[in-house]
């Protein structure tokens, strides 16, 4: 077993959660070591009883109880798998966007964000191909669905990874997402506040990660629902059959838009788990496959994120252009992306 010891926190790290930032000093503790070490008071921060959800800063002093040492010897970092030639030119082509301190990607739909259950190819493991020229890979800052496309922000330090999740935190970021719903609601533009929390069970088709929406009423006396509030946009149609709608997610929940639209009515275009009938969409809202030419993938795309970058506090909004499946329906609906404004929101607020 290590000592005691009282390791103050560098002033180059990013502020962040105590137990992650255990486990990247000792990332042979696991996370039930950490509880257990947090419940008993055996890890203060600056001398206070702390829990694992606590953020430490710059200039923290964290206390750290004795440790298991590896049976090798101290701990020595793992080799990164090596990423592929052909994934690294194809994360490398995905690149909008570089500078010295951030890295955006136009994500590809099928490709996850992180890693996960039978998940070992992603953005974050190939983000080793990103380091150009860095000693450490640049670090995620929010997620993407793994069949969503669009606009992902990595930063290429801890630093910069800290000042960017804060500013996704307290908001200061603007998301605006495109999609094709089936039917076209109404009315055309609003805001859906239903309350979010995850679906019981962990059967084989995926209802542990499926949300349920909660009606706004109900979100304080449902046991683990969140608040989460969208904004919609109609921006064109096909008749009553579709809509090219803009969403912006002003809370970040998982699945937010998908479930929003779902309870709508108006499922997104290729939503398997949202969708609800599989039959082709009549123009009634219900269905999200919309048959014909019209592809069966998912047809949500992160368009473009507005944000003041942390160094040079100039605003900058970075867009990313359509995946291939969502080009050919926008070209077979004949919708073109200059017939519709950046931000349609902006009239509306």
């Amino acid at each position: 077993m290590s000592g005691v010891q009282v390791i103050t926190v560098g002033p180059d790290e990013a502020e962040q959660r105590l137990d992650r930032w255990v486990k990247r000093m000792f990332p042979h503790v696991g996370q039930g070591r950490i509880e257990k070490g947090c419940r008993k008071g055996e890890f203060r921060v600056n001398g206070t009883k702390v829990k694992t959800s606590t953020r430490i800063a710059p200039g923290d002093e964290v206390r750290v109880p004795p440790l298991p040492v590896p049976e090798n010897g101290p701990e020595r970092p793992q080799p990164q798998p090596r990423v592929s030639d052909a994934d690294a030119k194809l994360i490398q082509s995905c690149v909008l966007y570089r500078d010295d301190h951030i890295i955006a990607l136009n994500k590809p739909p099928g490709l996850p964000s992180q890693g996960g259950s039978k998940q070992t190819r992603h953005v974050d493991g190939l983000a080793e191909a990103l380091k150009f020229g860095r000693d450490d890979k640049p670090r995620l800052v929010h997620r993407l669905d793994k069949d969503t496309s669009g606009v992902l922000l990595l930063a290429r330090s801890q630093k910069m990874a800290g000042e960017l999740t804060q500013a996704f935190r307290a908001r200061d970021t603007r998301k605006i997402y495109w999609a094709v719903v089936a039917g076209v609601p109404q009315p055309r533009w609003g805001t859906l506040r239903w309350g979010l929390v995850k679906a019981p069970g962990h059967g084989g088709k995926g209802e542990g990660e499926k949300m349920v929406c909660v009606h706004p009423r109900h979100v304080d006396e449902t046991p683990g629902a969140k608040r989460a509030t969208t904004d919609y946009a109609v921006l064109t149609t096909l008749a009553s059959r579709a809509a090219w709608v803009a969403l912006v997610p002003v809370t970040g929940r998982t699945h937010q838009l998908r479930a929003h639209m779902a309870e709508l009515g108006h499922p997104i275009a290729g939503d398997g788990k949202y969708g609800g009938s599989s039959q082709e969409n009549l123009g009634d809202g219900w269905g999200a496959q919309l048959g014909g030419e019209i592809s069966k993938k998912l047809h949500l795309h992160a368009r473009s994120i507005t944000f003041t970058h942390p160094v040079t506090k100039k605003s900058m909004t970075i867009t990313a252009p359509l995946p291939e499946h969502m080009q050919r329906t926008w070209d077979y609906m004949g919708w073109q992306d200059g017939d519709v404004p950046a931000d349609p929101f902006e009239d509306l607020e």
